[in-house]
């Protein structure tokens, strides 16, 4: 019988997409606090772990959440995980995309395919149009100009997303994540020019090259409360590349905050 395994990361993404599987194996890095019962596992035993997937029928996984790198230790290794450090190390040297793309190859290479999160729960991630309010012309320009910063940024594997306010660059989105990129746009709102003018957007898309089974954007109630908090006019995201939580939720926090969420393609 084939089993499907749920990697859980941090976030409410993991609990959504156990709750669409039929009784998935659900684990996580020991590293991590999901908010979904998990088996934990180590990084630096590996193998064995995906021998015991193997062992209980698991042909596909599915990766949910923010995933942390963990803290290796190297007495914890075991012979044969040991064999395959020197990729993993490498990948992790190269940035994000190329550790998680390493780790996802040992699995396959295990006879585990790798599931997205979109073929499971497919409206999680909207397509083009407005889910809440409409942005101005002025907004349009703004939501312009951060996918240029985004897109540009995307090679060097710092951030998927960047705030813009009347053509002018905020934040941008690094290692400690979106809250803390709104939280420094809010500190330093009074940078832009016309106190009158666009109040700004947040942007969110993948890196370009990305691979789109692991690690999509994701964004939810939370984040439309703190680009609200911020200030801003609203959110935009790539259309068809970004994961909206709780779609109604966020959406009744962005009109009754008066800000739009726009899926751009």
């Amino acid at each position: 019988m084939s089993r499907i395994a749920l990697i859980a990361g941090e976030g409410r993404l993991a609990s959504a997409i156990a709750a669409a599987l039929d009784e998935p194996l659900v684990y996580a890095l020991d590293h991590l606090s999901p908010e979904v019962d998990a088996k934990p596992f180590r990084l630096e035993r590996l193998v064995p772990f995906l021998d015991e997937l193997t062992d209980q029928g698991v042909t596909q996984a599915v990766f949910a959440g923010a995933i942390r790198r963990p803290r290796i230790e190297p007495d914890l290794f075991d012979q044969r995980t040991m064999a395959i450090v020197p990729r993993i190390l490498m990948g992790m040297q190269s940035g994000d995309d190329a550790a998680l793309r390493a780790v996802l190859d040992v699995f396959e290479e295990a006879g585990i395919s790798i599931t997205s999160v979109d073929k499971i729960l497919p409206e999680l991630v909207p397509g083009e149009g407005y889910l809440a309010g409409e942005p101005s012309a002025r907004d349009q320009k703004d939501a312009a100009r951060a996918a240029e910063i985004v897109h540009g940024l995307g090679p060097l594997d710092v951030g998927q997303g960047a705030v813009v306010a009347q053509g002018l660059c905020l934040a941008i989105e690094a290692l400690p994540g979106t809250q803390a990129m709104l939280e420094f746009a809010k500190l330093h709102s009074g940078l832009k020019p016309d106190p009158n003018g666009a109040k700004g957007v947040l942007f969110k898309a993948p890196k370009p090259g990305q691979d789109r089974r692991i690690d999509l954007p994701t964004i939810g109630p939370d984040t439309v409360l703190q680009a609200a908090d911020a200030g801003l006019g609203g959110i935009v995201w790539e259309a068809g590349s970004v994961i909206l939580l709780e779609r109604d939720t966020a959406v009744r926090h962005a009109n009754d905050a008066g800000l739009f969420l726009w899926a751009r393609a």
